[in-house]
């Protein structure tokens, strides 16, 4: 099968098309025909090494430990191992996966869900990680209430876009920070306010959120806590950005050291896949509140190109691989 590989850290002109041997399914996994795979941030720390932290967490000290990328994944089941009983080969599912860069790839039962109808493979494939992560940063780290007021830093981005639906669906009035070419789009998903932090400091304490989820990863903390109520809650989404030790984690590790001797409540999130949130995420989806939003597809011969493109800042949504 043909696969995007790479044997070393680096740029994104690491990453090599490749003939290798089809994966084997466990006796818990499934082996999946891959049909669409989601292009996230985290692609390209482990694709890089950087932050180092990445590769002190078990991802490999001098090469990467899984050599196909990818992770969000969207296809059809091939075949099931023994223990396996909730699929069945011909199933539509999506989830995470190892190495979803490929033609076909072995995925957990626990990890996948099944594919929600009204979607195609591609729409399933932007969901996984990037909703799963909007899903746990309001519902459990923020505990987003109805009528909360709740800002959405980047909302145009991948995580960004299913927060303004996800926290919409709550009952929370909802603000989204984005740039100029994006504010459209942001408000086209269920924004109650736009903000085009080119043109505006929502920092100018002109204005207070019950709840803040920085999805940008750039602003100091003490910015950020200018604009959250005096017990609102602040939860900080990924780790870009920053030196090349910890990245944009130190934030999440300044906040949780900061946060016991302030009123407010600052946290970093630290999101879990799985298929019960999946199935959550489903739900909303074939409820007409949820609807991915894609920006570019690329195929698997373009990945390189497409992980360019995402780390450029420029994406609107979503980007996603067709195979």
């Amino acid at each position: 099968m043909k696969a995007m590989v790479q044997d070393t850290y680096g740029s994104p002109d690491v990453l090599e098309l490749r003939d290798i041997d089809r994966p084997v399914a466990g006796d818990d996994d499934l082996l999946l025909q891959v049909h669409a795979a989601g292009v996230d941030p985290g692609v390209g720390i482990v694709m890089t090494g950087q932050p180092y932290l990445v590769r002190a967490l078990g991802y490999g000290l001098r090469a990467p430990k899984v050599r196909v990328r990818g992770r969000d994944v969207a296809g059809r089941v091939e075949a099931v191992g023994k223990n396996v009983t909730r699929f069945k080969p011909g199933d539509e599912v999506f989830g995470t996966c190892d190495g979803s860069f490929a033609e076909y790839a072995s995925a957990r039962e626990d990890k996948v869900a099944p594919k929600p109808s009204n979607l195609t493979f591609e729409q399933a494939a932007a969901m996984p990680i990037s909703a799963s992560t909007a899903l746990q940063g309001l519902r459990d780290a923020g505990q987003v209430q109805p009528g909360q007021k709740v800002l959405i830093i980047g909302a145009a981005g991948g995580v960004g876009t299913f927060a303004v639906q996800l926290a919409k669906a709550f009952g929370a009035e909802v603000t989204g920070v984005c740039s100029t070419t994006k504010v459209d789009l942001v408000r086209s998903i269920g924004a109650d306010h736009v903000i085009d932090y080119t043109r505006e400091d929502f920092t100018d304490r002109s204005r207070h959120y019950d709840l803040i989820l920085d999805t940008a990863g750039n602003r100091p903390l003490s910015h950020l806590r200018r604009a959250l109520s005096a017990k609102g809650t602040l939860v900080i989404v990924g780790g870009e950005g920053g030196g090349p030790l910890l990245g944009g984690f130190d934030r999440s590790i300044r906040a949780l050291m900061l946060s016991p001797f302030v009123s407010q409540k600052l946290r970093g999130l630290t999101s879990k896949e799985g298929s019960a949130n999946l199935r959550t995420l489903g739900e909303y989806v074939e409820a007409g509140k949820l609807t991915p939003i894609i920006d570019r597809t690329y195929s698997l011969s373009e990945v390189p190109k497409a992980i360019r493109h995402l780390e450029e800042g420029h994406a609107r949504g979503k980007v996603v691989i067709t195979v």
